[in-house]
């Protein structure tokens, strides 16, 4: 890793994009089992495609992961400016600015592993957002220690565990502050519930709701979409409030809400959502 990140302060970042996308394209050949689940995946998805549509679709998933990874790459080691790389910055500054200044109770921003959500994260940081991030703890711990959880804490953004994460956001929440979840990827059978996503049932965990049932934080979806090379766009989406009636598998229908409002931006960048992952459990 540190090789990595040394490469990352010399090589010419033209290079680095070149070298990650040869590296995607290999690990597409090589790697046969990730590959058809890439492809099985966008298949059930997209059921309108044709397979030559799929195949296209599911290689320029694996380029669109490279340029996330050579862009963290030069975020770790300050080549990659998060200012001038968001193309609506100044939007998103104000939009910031009114969220923050009409939520006593808190915000859950959620997300998902779409384009280079660690740019979002640092950007929604620097500019008044900070937050309670969730998420897998690494399996290296000396990598964990030493180099991730200082880059993601570098602009004021916490970091908690999922093993531990439902106590700790209800503090930071009841404090009035701010949560962030990334919600696409499986769940286990515990606090979860299986929804409809693109199609079909994907077991979804149920933090975001059970929270805004107990503690009414604004919950907002978060997205960064790549225009090009360097370059995103931050897509901010309207509070997402439940109106049905009743209080029946309503952390379940608040859940697909969710996980609707997820698919409807995934699909207009599909290239750019993380196929790789057995989000179905094929």
């Amino acid at each position: 890793m540190k090789l990595f990140l040394w490469v990352a302060k010399v090589a010419p970042v033209s290079s680095m994009y070149s070298f990650f996308k040869i590296m995607a394209h290999l690990f597409y050949k090589l790697d046969s089992k990730r590959r058809e689940l890439t492809i099985q995946n966008l298949r059930n998805a997209y059921p309108e495609k044709s397979m030559e549509e799929i195949q296209t679709l599911s290689k320029d998933v694996y380029t669109e992961l490279s340029k996330t990874v050579t862009e963290i790459l030069l975020m770790f080691v300050d080549r990659f400016d998060i200012d001038t790389a968001v193309v609506n910055k100044e939007e998103v500054i104000k939009k910031l600015e009114t969220l923050c200044q009409n939520s006593p109770k808190g915000i859950i921003a959620m997300t998902a592993h779409f384009s280079n959500w660690e740019l979002l994260a640092h950007f929604l940081a620097k500019h008044g957002l900070p937050m309670l991030v969730i998420g897998r703890e690494g399996n290296n711990k000396l990598i964990e220690e030493k180099i991730t959880t200082p880059f993601r804490q570098k602009y004021g953004n916490d970091s908690a565990y999922k093993d531990n994460a439902m106590l700790t956001m209800v503090k930071r929440l009841k404090k009035g502050g701010n949560v962030g979840i990334l919600i696409d990827q499986k769940s286990g059978h515990l606090n979860s519930v299986k929804v409809d996503f693109f199609g079909k049932k994907a077991e979804t965990t149920t933090s975001i709701a059970t929270l805004k049932e107990k503690l009414d934080p604004l919950v907002i979806p978060f997205f960064i979409a790549r225009v090009e090379n360097g370059k995103y766009k931050i897509i901010i989406k309207e509070p997402v409030e439940y109106s049905g009636n009743g209080d029946e598998d309503k952390l379940k229908k608040m859940t697909e809400q969710y996980n609707r409002v997820m698919e409807n931006v995934i699909r207009k960048y599909p290239e750019q959502w993380f196929w790789l992952h057995n989000r179905w459990r094929l």
